[in-house]
């Protein structure tokens, strides 16, 4: 039977989590396949797409941007985002901010990463922050980004805008992405319980109706977003002391 080495320690590839305390054998993976090493090994670094989502302020575009950050160390990727406060970056409510591609309906991410290859001879991932807003079919260019150029995608965003339905782009991630991750970081409503919805206010008052996209840039005041768990997001009611959010985080 065939032996490779793999590093020490745990490393997620795409579907297959190898834990090598021993970098001598991994038998549980190759033992009894009958694929030989080089077909094993690709599968090992093959490209996914992975989705980690949460509500505001649960840290989505903070790991976006640390993902970017280590990667970029020693790998080619690119920065993506759509309707960002800060225009064409990926912000945090931390007050980190990086460039970044700005993401319109129109634009093709197999094209994007095609001219990336073709101009600097390499792409390994990219990096999709704001994803909720992208069209059903720019989230299937992801996967075909993964599936035919092997460049990992992660992309990161919102599950429920504030009527509490699902964002068509996260909706079609949630369906076709290789790996979903909710991200653990927690936030809580006033009243203590885990915040699970996105509560938007005009003038202190919870509404359920208008457009899905109103971006809080600081010049509508009087629109605010409030994190609150179901029960107080249904009921629309605010507690002594709700802390309102301008973004998500």
């Amino acid at each position: 039977m065939p032996r490779f080495v793999l590093p020490v320690g745990t490393r997620w590839f795409a579907r297959v989590r190898v834990t090598a305390v021993d970098p001598v054998a991994v038998p549980a993976v190759a033992g009894e396949c009958s694929h030989d090493v080089s077909h094993l090994c690709n599968l090992l670094t093959m490209a996914a797409l992975r989705f980690s989502f949460g509500t505001m302020s649960s840290g989505k575009s903070t790991l976006a941007l640390q993902i970017h950050h280590n990667l970029s160390a020693t790998s080619t990727g690119m920065l993506c985002s759509m309707h960002d406060r800060a225009g064409a970056h990926v912000s945090s409510a931390l007050g980190v901010s990086t460039p970044a591609v700005e993401v319109h309906p129109d634009l093709d991410f197999v094209a994007l990463a095609r001219n990336h290859q073709n101009a600097h001879g390499a792409l390994d991932y990219l990096v999709c922050d704001e994803a909720q807003f992208y069209t059903d079919p720019q989230v299937e260019q992801l996967a075909e980004v993964v599936d035919e150029l092997d460049v990992d995608v992660y992309a990161f965003g919102l599950l429920t805008d504030f009527r509490g339905k699902l964002f068509p782009g996260s909706a079609r991630l949630l369906e076709i992405a290789d790996e979903r991750m909710e991200l653990q970081v927690q936030v809580r409503c006033w009243c203590g319980q885990a915040a699970t919805h996105n509560a938007r206010l005009h003038d202190g008052v919870q509404v359920y109706d208008g457009d899905v996209v109103l971006i809080d840039d600081g010049s509508t005041a009087q629109v605010t977003y409030e994190l609150r768990c179901r029960s107080h997001w249904i009921s629309g009611e605010s507690g002594p002391v709700a802390d309102r959010f301008k973004a998500a985080g």
